[in-house]
């Protein structure tokens, strides 16, 4: 049985599309701290290494609250789980205005990674239901253009929400936090009644699509039990779980120190920072789709995360050694390209060869190990600035996490299993 020819279309405009605005929102409002850093730090007194710990322990909460979150979506379902996961990460978004010391900084932070703890995983398993395996890249790899976008849009933003005069006299940097989380609770209550929890209670599917995605997920399901813990027994978990680390490393290596670099090298203004800051993720965005569309028409998963990866290392080297010059720029938009490429087909890869039943439990634990590269590398590179690497340093780690998400990506290739 083969579904109708607007089901790829109506998924991707009735889910895809609004959870990628969510996940855009979720990923504003965690790393607009890197344009707030610019007036917080001296605020809150905070050192390069506070600022990097504080930047990363959110990912202390996302690693705790990623598989209760996704348990509570399978009981509860998606609209009110997606309902009360945006509510509290505005909530804890918004009140990290009130924070006047690190510890609080911190505590907030973390607050904010629990909220957003079940997110990407949630979303991963939701939408495998909805979608054919012929789409799956493109599916899964619209969504991760919410990341690169957050940024490449917010940037600017960020720059100039800092620069303008706030209301009710908050300092720039709190006001920021308040006005980026305010779409996140709207659009979180709006979720409650959009988001439908199976294919039956979509109204917009024919009964011809309601049929085939109902047989394909019992093929899935035959001969399996709801979550297959098993799988944690497969090396390809792990060696994902590793990939998708050491991509997240590089990724928000630069999210969380890019705009404080430019300033050191620069001098300019937040609102000019914002723009520069774009850039490589507008590439990256770009990149995440294209190569997404790519993995899809020939079939190959494993060169379409590996040879982007590559690129982006070397890019990476490439931006230190040209500096803060025009150069410089074009290597972090290719930085940019590759990194949003590689991300973009990841999830194409573990989807592919985990039944459904499986990938609840491996979507939870690639996350899981994933995020935590968010918590590992701002607080290395923070360390690596006030041991006096500078920039130097923080291009380096970038590249060496790059690279070996590349090295990984072939070795699950090299075990035979093909896409």
């Amino acid at each position: 049985m083969q579904p109708h020819g607007s089901l790829e279309r109506n998924v991707r405009w009735r889910l895809v599309a609004p959870l990628t605005v969510l996940l855009l929102l979720s990923s504003l409002d965690r790393v607009n701290i890197s344009f707030a850093a610019l007036g917080m730090n001296q605020a809150l007194g905070l050192t390069p290494s506070q600022y990097g710990f504080g930047a990363g322990v959110l990912f202390v909460g996302f690693l705790l609250g990623q598989y209760p979150s996704v348990m509570l979506l399978q009981r509860i379902g998606m609209r009110r789980w997606i309902s009360s996961c945006a509510v509290l990460w505005a909530l804890a978004a918004a009140g990290t205005t009130l924070v006047h010391s690190p510890l609080q900084f911190y505590a907030l932070r973390i607050l904010l990674g629990v909220a957003e703890g079940g997110l990407a995983p949630g979303i991963v398993l939701y939408l495998s239901q909805f979608t054919t395996e012929a789409d799956r890249a493109r599916t899964f790899g619209i969504p991760m253009i919410a990341i690169p976008l957050s940024v490449a849009l917010g940037s600017p933003l960020s720059g100039g929400l800092m620069s303008m005069v706030a209301p009710i006299h908050l300092a720039p940097w709190r006001w920021l936090l308040i006005a980026e989380a305010v779409p996140a609770l709207l659009l979180g209550i709006a979720a409650r009644g959009y988001f439908p929890d199976h294919a039956t209670e979509a109204r917009w599917l024919s009964a011809q699509d309601v049929e085939f995605l109902q047989l394909q997920a019992a093929a899935q399901l035959r001969g399996r039990t709801r979550n297959d813990w098993s799988v944690l027994r497969e090396p390809l978990v792990w060696l994902a779980s590793l990939v998708w680390f050491c991509l997240l490393c590089g990724s928000y290596g630069i999210i969380f120190w890019l705009p404080q670099m430019v300033k050191a090298l620069t001098g300019h203004s937040p609102l000019a920072i914002g723009w520069i800051n774009a850039l490589p993720w507008l590439a990256a965005a770009i990149g995440t789709y294209v190569n997404a569309v790519h993995s899809d028409r020939t079939a190959e998963r494993f060169w379409h995360v590996a040879a982007p990866a590559l690129l982006a290392a070397a890019a990476a080297v490439a931006a230190w050694q040209l500096d803060g010059g025009p150069a410089g720029l074009a290597a972090l938009v290719a930085l940019g390209l590759g990194l949003g490429a590689a991300q973009g087909a990841f999830w194409s890869i573990p989807t592919r060869l985990l039944t459904r039943s499986s990938l609840a439990v491996a979507a939870v634990m690639i996350n899981l190990v994933g995020s935590a590269g968010g918590l590992v590398m701002p607080h290395l590179i923070g360390y690596g600035i006030e041991l006096g690497g500078g920039p130097g340093s923080a291009s380096l780690l970038i590249a060496a996490a790059l690279a070996a998400a590349a090295v990984l990506t072939l070795l699950i290739r090299a075990r035979g299993a093909h896409a």
